[in-house]
This record gives structure tokens, C-alpha cells and sequence, in this order.
């Protein structure tokens, strides 16, 4: 039978490099363009296996129903969470622009 992986994003941090280099004594960490990067990379990732595993599906290459919907199921949550983050950046830059300096 198989298993079900789970989906794992890494956590988004709003702290710029210099901030955190001082905090980890020195020790250098990903920026947040390179943070939201690789979430996006990997919700695409996502999605290309659950389009992989219909086509699949649908010409006959494979019988198991069940892994194709976990896998769309996933692009769908993947997908989901992309779009909620894309919504709170959108939000938030419209907020800085409201701001009087």
C-alpha cells in the first residue's frame, strides 16, 4: 500500500540578512525573496506531478485511482496556500502605500 508523504513548506521569516547574520552570530540565511522562491518552485513542483499522474491515469499507463487524487489533492492545497500568501503580500503592499510619510 502506498503512503502518503506529507507537504512541507519552509517557514517565512520577515527578518532581512543583516538582522539575522547578527542574531546567528555571523552565520548567513536565506533572504525572503529566496524563501518565497522556493515555496513557489516547489507548488509548481507539486502541481507538474498531479498533471504527470493524470495523464497517467488517462491513457491507460496506470490503474491507481487513489494516488492521483492524493496527488491533485495536494495541487489543490499547494496551490491554496500559495494563493492566501500572494493575498497577504498584496495586502500588505497596499497598506505600505496608504501609509503618510
Amino acid at each position: 500500500m502506498d503512503q502518503i508523504k506529507a507537504i512541507t513548506f519552509p517557514t517565512v521569516t520577515l527578518v532581512d540578512n543583516a538582522a539575522a547574520s547578527h542574531v546567528a552570530g555571523g552565520a548567513s540565511s536565506t533572504g525572503f525573496m529566496d524563501t518565497l522562491q522556493h515555496a513557489i518552485s516547489k507548488a509548481n513542483d507539486i502541481q507538474l506531478e498531479a498533471d504527470q499522474s493524470t495523464e497517467a491515469l488517462m491513457t491507460g499507463q496506470t490503474q491507481n485511482i487513489h494516488q492521483t487524487m492524493v496527488a491533485l489533492q495536494e495541487a489543490d492545497v499547494s496551490f491554496q496556500l500559495m494563493m492566501q500568501i500572494r493575498n497577504k503580500l498584496v495586502s500588505a503592499y497596499e497598506e505600505i502605500q496608504r501609509m503618510q510619510i
